[in-house]
């Protein structure tokens, strides 16, 4: 049978025959509380009448208390408590992935379908484009050389190059601006030159050659690229001037 504490709830298991039917007295090991265990099922004994006149206490018999103190209180079954579900990590990558890839998308989209507008911005960006082949306008500029001489007894530098016409029909060349860079990249002088005969038939090769004269000491780089529509040049090494034109080169037949 298991016997419970009325003071501190704590249980033990007792055998029942050390329970006697009258009951017996008990101690809790925990809290020193003591009660009467009955055995199961048994009625509690009704209250004795008080008596007449109190009798001298005497010390109590071994027979008439039979104290057991137990020591081993029944042990606390441990319920184990339920881990917490794991998180899941896994869509909230996905998800984050899926926008940057739709972002990088946009973005490459935006730089096809604008590249016109982005090489207006940024000349540079005409040769990245027609080397992925996606030409930018009809005209290619190839072959850029500069070689550094006199013309009429001052520094000047030839510029030689070429425009391909990268289509079936005839294009009309832009402006040429020449940009002279320094070693960080910055325009030290600009020149903007007009061809003299602009029609490039198609498939075909125009040259052109460009002098500057006193081209600026710091002079390290030049960039050549189409004047940008409704765009005015800073001169600042010479007016501009017409390119020579020369005889257009016809596609080579296959």
């Amino acid at each position: 049978m298991i016997l419970t504490c009325p003071e501190c709830a704590t249980s033990y298991f007792v055998d029942d025959s050390r329970i006697a039917a009258a009951g017996r007295t008990v101690k809790c090991s925990s809290c020193g509380a003591r009660w009467t265990a009955l055995p199961e099922g048994a009625e509690p004994p009704a209250p004795k009448p008080p008596k007449s006149a109190p009798v001298a206490a005497s010390a109590p018999s071994a027979s008439l208390v039979d104290e057991v103190v137990f020591e081993a209180p029944i042990a606390t079954p441990v319920v184990p408590r339920k881990a917490p579900p794991p998180r899941r990590e896994g869509n909230g990558k996905a998800l984050i992935w899926a926008g940057a890839a739709v972002v990088v998308a946009a973005v490459v989209a935006g730089a096809i379908v604008f590249r016109a507008q982005v090489v207006r911005l940024l000349p540079a960006s005409q040769a990245a484009y027609a080397g992925i082949g996606l030409p930018v306008s009809a005209l290619a500029i190839e072959q850029v050389h500069a070689d550094a001489g006199f013309q009429g007894g001052h520094p000047a530098l030839s510029i030689t190059g070429q425009l391909r016409n990268q289509r079936d029909e005839a294009a009309t060349a832009p402006p040429l601006r020449l940009s002279l860079l320094d070693r960080l990249g910055r325009p030290v002088a600009v020149k903007v030159a007009r061809p003299i005969d602009a029609i490039v038939p198609a498939r075909a090769v125009r040259h052109f050659a460009i002098s500057i004269v006193d081209p600026p000491a710091s002079t390290h780089d030049l960039e050549v690229s189409f004047q940008p529509e409704g765009k005015a040049a800073h001169v600042t090494v010479a007016a501009p001037t017409a390119a020579a034109a020369l005889p257009a080169v016809p596609p080579a037949s296959k």
